[in-house]
């Protein structure tokens, strides 16, 4: 992909002119592009939303490309299952681990409680008051704690359907004039050309408007920043990869800016989730804590830090000495563990391996390097910590 034409039967349906080269960047005629949303228009984002696994989806999930028959103990309490079945992620883990004889595994989707072999788990966007900004906190749980979490379950719905309304802003941050400001900044940030911009207006809009007219077809775990992602992936299919390449670096821009400007007001704060977690004697991870340094400072009531995952693995050495500095200098019973998170999500394991990401391909439910490196271990030992140790303490506090 990336080179050469692209089928002439593809192509014609969305650019006049049937024995044109598929456009290219620098001469895309957006005029030739219908504005209105065609039938392949529909049936691409049908599939970029569908939460049905065919049958060679499903052979991917339970048959890893690796297994790791010496790895005993798993600890995996930072991972999304998505819309992937249990049933089919526990065969996944046994075949990524078939001599495992001591685990904890806690799923932990976004904003949504899910539950797993008597434990439950959730990853929460709260707000941080003492620096202002939007941070996200592991909370786990026995299973039968949660029988009268009615206030728990509704917090982590108000912030799934808020979180959920940034795809919209999203979209307004390229189609609305509104946010015009916003969009050129991404566009000069990216040197971005303007007939990529105005293809990737064209697209947006269409994106918007089969939100609109597919409302209650779509599903709820659909309904997120990456589906915009996905949609131009499908374009792959019709313009040269250059195109699709350029539009997707200026999505990533204006994106980034949705982030940052995203009202903070509606979120809970984090001590609200903390003290909410604590009343069904739930326990507390700060995860990637990289990308949010200040919260280490905020003294929550926390049992323990996210010292590596695949996106936050500067700093692993430097934190697991602080946080064992800190245990040594408080009288606190509750000594802070040491945790580390793969931060696998499972939807990336569905796709053809031509069109997943590399980088996030290659994480697994309970893959964690940073406990063998031999650097890491040296800090870990200092510490008298292991994941077997980690797995006892923290089952002991969740009951």
């Amino acid at each position: 992909m990336g080179s050469g034409k692209k089928p002439q039967a593809q192509h014609m349906e969305i650019v006049k002119g049937g024995g044109r080269e598929p456009a290219r960047c620098g001469i895309i005629d957006v005029a030739a592009i219908p504005a209105g949303v065609t039938d392949w228009d529909e049936k691409a984002f049908r599939r970029v939303v569908s939460t049905e696994l065919s049958a060679e989806s499903r052979a991917r999930v339970v048959a890893p490309t690796r297994s790791f028959p010496q790895q005993e103990t798993v600890l995996a309490v930072h991972w999304h299952p998505e819309y992937v079945p249990l049933e089919l992620i526990r065969q996944r883990l046994a075949n990524l681990y078939p001599n495992r004889t001591r685990e904890l595994i806690i799923p932990t989707q976004h904003n949504e409680i899910v539950s797993y072999d008597g434990y439950a788990g959730v990853e929460v966007d709260c707000y941080s008051r003492g620096f202002n900004r939007k941070v996200q906190l592991l909370l786990h749980f026995k299973e039968e704690n949660l029988a009268r979490a009615d206030t728990l379950r509704a917090m982590c719905e108000h912030t799934f359907r808020y979180r959920s309304s940034q795809l919209y802003e999203f979209i307004d941050s390229v189609v609305e004039p509104a946010f015009e400001e916003r969009a050129q900044k991404a566009a000069a940030a990216t040197n971005t050309e303007a007939d990529v911009i105005a293809f990737t207006r064209l697209y947006c809009a269409k994106v918007k408007k089969l939100l609109v007219d597919l409302e209650g077809q779509i599903p709820r775990t659909s309904a997120k920043n990456k589906l915009l992602r996905d949609f131009f992936d499908e374009l792959r299919a019709l313009y040269d990869d250059r195109i699709v390449n350029k539009a997707q670096v200026f999505l990533r821009a204006v994106k980034a800016l949705v982030k940052e400007q995203f009202s903070l007001s509606y979120f809970y704060r984090a001590t609200e989730f903390i003290e909410e977690a604590r009343a069904h004697q739930g326990g507390i991870v700060i995860p990637h804590p990289e990308q949010f340094w200040p919260i280490l400072l905020a003294d929550y009531d926390v049992d323990g830090i996210e010292v590596w995952n695949p996106q936050s693995s500067q700093y692993t050495d430097f934190l697991i000495h602080a946080v064992n500095r800190q245990n040594t200098a408080c009288a606190k019973d509750r000594k802070q563990l040491i945790f580390m998170g793969d931060d696998c999500h499972l939807s990336e394991k569905l796709k053809d391996p031509r069109h997943q990401d590399p980088e996030k391909a290659g994480r697994e439910i309970g893959l964690q390097p940073a406990w063998d490196d031999l650097a890491v271990r040296k800090s870990l030992i200092l510490c008298n910590v292991t994941r077997r140790k980690v797995i006892e303490e923290y089952k002991a506090r969740l009951g």
